[in-house]
């Protein structure tokens, strides 16, 4: 899994002021299997208000926002390492503290013997009624996640209560995530 960035790196300079990207916009990225971004189009370059140079080689986790729980990235991680897409609702943090939300559509990249060489992420805008659900879901999560200096701690902490969430509405992840797009 990526290296997770600290509290402090995760927590300083949020403004509260959202950014948007058109309906019609892809943000697109490409990393390789430690997290590393090996590829960053201009309209994730735009609204995460970095350079190209100033993202290549890093880890994805630049732009992780604290108010995105733990868990929820232990188990899209989980997901694509075993070779499985995954769809999810993301905020994430820019490079100047603002937020955007996305929807992702995360794949593994694989290689002619069907070995993972990478990820691939396709985010578009999201749904506004799911965004709202996840707000409050994720704040429950990231509230559990707090309890915990260890990272490991929490989203182990964390992982039950999204898991108890779904249950209570009787669905996979996936069902969930689609019950929520329309």
């Amino acid at each position: 899994m990526a290296a997770v960035s600290s509290p402090a790196q995760r927590t300083r300079h949020l403004t509260g002021v959202e950014r948007t990207f058109g309906n019609d916009e892809i943000i697109v990225s490409k990393t390789d299997t430690r997290g590393c971004i090996t590829y960053a189009n201009e309209v994730f370059l735009r609204v995460a208000q970095y350079t190209e140079s100033e993202l290549i080689g890093k880890n994805h986790n630049i732009i992780r926002h604290p108010a995105m729980p733990r868990c929820v990235f232990k188990f899209l991680w989980d997901t694509i390492q075993a070779g499985r897409e995954i769809f999810a609702y993301v905020i994430n943090r820019t490079k100047y503290g603002d937020y955007y939300w996305v929807f992702a559509h995360v794949t593994p990249t694989f290689d002619d013997d069907r070995r993972i060489v990478g990820y691939h992420s396709n985010r578009r805008v999201p749904d506004r009624q799911a965004v709202k659900v996840f707000e409050g879901i994720y704040k429950k999560l990231t509230a559990v996640e707090a309890r915990h200096s260890n990272p490991r701690e929490a989203w182990q902490a964390s992982l039950p209560v999204l898991v108890q969430t779904l249950e209570q509405q009787g669905m996979s992840y996936d069902e969930f995530i689609f019950s929520l797009t329309r």
